[in-house]
């Protein structure tokens, strides 16, 4: 299944600068992982904006569910989710 989802990271602004550094390190790692995998397909980042746009490919909402509770960043993120499907005017086969 595919999945966009939107993430706005909102780090406190009086986060120790170590511990914050150490968090995008950690996610960067996990998310790259996960992108080694194909399960999270592409990454955006939205111009001026602590966010991004994702798209992951998962076997179920759950699996999403568990993935996105791993990233080191998700207490700190308010996050939007919509499953896609295939449009009938797709010229694409692979969904790519």
């Amino acid at each position: 299944m595919l999945f966009h989802v939107k993430m706005i990271v909102k780090l406190p602004v009086d986060m120790d600068p170590a511990k914050a550094a150490q968090l995008k390190a950690d996610e960067k790692e996990l998310a790259q992982g996960l992108m080694r995998e194909g399960k999270w397909r592409h990454l955006w980042r939205i111009a001026g904006q602590y966010a991004n746009y994702s798209v992951f490919d998962l076997e179920s909402v759950e699996a999403l569910h568990d993935t996105l509770m791993q990233l080191p960043l998700f207490p700190y993120m308010e996050i939007e989710i919509a499953p896609l499907c295939r449009h009938p005017s797709s010229i694409h086969t692979d969904d790519r």
